[in-house]
């Protein structure tokens, strides 16, 4: 079997998808994007036709190695979500050829289901997001069933701010855990918006309402500020989002800066490379948690992924009223959340999806979007 083509579809609002055709008539698809980057992914796929095309497919770890190591610079952001999308659609292709999910291939299910987690915000998160509208989204996940949530913190947040501010967001994460009780875990995301001093005292200010995890509570590139912040709190932290592959992962696992690793499966290098993540958190006694704020094809890369990892938290996905995240409108057979929070491991061959192409005609555009700017009274950019 061999390669024939592959072709791009910037689908609405923000999502990439790649088809790789095969001169047996099997096809595989893979979400290969980087939020606002798009077009410049799009453009690094192009740039690996030559390594694909005439290649036999079912070679997923060879032609990895071929596209990671093939020239001079390796890894960053651009080159790993053009891999990252390219391997799914590869392991979409070997397991339909094999007549078994992606998850058969990598050793098995370890669980029957999968526990889901929405987030707490709309579509598009506006800097003054009410705390009436997050208690309003945060009942129908309750009603939907859903057992773990998350939202972001508000920007912008000043390096060292004030007390208002650490009371307002310990007021609004209060607000939230009544809403919810105790039984139902909540976790919230700092983003790499608070600086490790603030992200300090408001890991404080928030232990007594028991969050499931604190995600990015600084940027990633001082691992040591992470390790300084963990050893703060009793509050387990999360990271990894914007790492890449298991060479980008091993300082942050081997300094157990977080209890959680996040690897994204559009970005870290695939379903492979997110396993050797989690296996390597695996020896730390860390949980593994996919971060995963994009399309359907992503969370099929995902789903199967979390069938096989001993070490699963539980798996985002963006909780998009159109339901389109879990393929309303794309998928010829959609993803459904049950009544118990969980969405039940796919049982079809590859990613277990049949893409509706005739569908994705009307929800294509130009793939021009940018990850929106705020800034400070003082007209400095603020991390959004």
């Amino acid at each position: 079997m061999k390669i024939t083509g592959l072709k791009t579809f910037h689908i609405r609002p923000r999502w990439l998808f790649l088809k790789i055709e095969t001169d047996e008539g099997i096809t595989g698809w893979g979400e290969p994007v980087m939020e606002g980057r798009a077009r410049t992914v799009e453009t690094a796929i192009e740039e690996l036709r030559g390594v694909l095309v005439g290649a036999d497919p079912l070679r997923i770890g060879h032609l990895w190695q071929v596209m990671y190591r093939g020239s001079f610079y390796r890894g960053g952001p651009i080159l790993l979500s053009a891999i990252s999308g390219i391997e799914q659609a590869l392991w979409d292709i070997k397991g339909q050829y094999y007549g078994a999910p992606v998850y058969e291939l990598l050793g098995g299910a370890c669980r029957d289901r999968v526990r889901m987690y929405g987030h707490l915000k709309p579509t598009a998160q506006a800097a003054d997001f009410p705390l009436k509208e997050m208690l309003a989204i945060t009942d129908q996940r309750l009603a939907a069933g859903f057992t773990v949530m998350k939202y972001s913190v508000i920007p912008p947040i000043r390096p060292i701010d004030s007390l208002a501010m650490v009371d307002k967001v310990t007021e609004r994460f209060a607000a939230v855990r009544e809403r919810v009780g105790r039984e139902v875990d909540l976790a919230i995301d700092f983003h790499g918006r608070v600086s490790p001093a603030m992200s300090v005292r408001l890991l404080k200010a928030l232990e007594p309402y028991y969050p499931l995890f604190v995600e990015e509570p600084a940027l990633p590139e001082n691992v040591d500020e992470m390790v300084r912040i963990a050893r703060s709190t009793s509050i387990p932290i999360a990271a990894g989002e914007r790492l890449f592959t298991r060479w980008g992962y091993r300082e942050l696992i081997e300094k157990q800066a977080v209890a959680v690793v996040q690897p994204d499966l559009c970005h870290c290098g695939g379903i492979l490379e997110a396993r050797f993540i989690a296996a390597m958190a695996e020896t730390y006694h860390m949980q593994a948690a996919p971060h995963n704020p994009l399309g359907p094809i992503s969370l099929a890369a995902c789903l199967q992924l979390d069938a096989c990892l001993p070490n699963l938290l539980a798996q985002e996905h963006p909780g998009m009223p159109d339901g389109s995240d879990l393929g309303r409108g794309i998928l010829k057979t959609p993803f459904c959340i049950g009544p118990d929070g969980c969405i039940r491991i796919p049982q079809g061959p590859g990613l277990g999806i049949e893409v509706d192409e005739a569908a994705l005609e009307a929800l294509r555009f130009d793939g021009r979007w940018d990850t929106p700017h705020l800034f400070f009274e003082d007209g400095s950019m603020a991390d959004w």
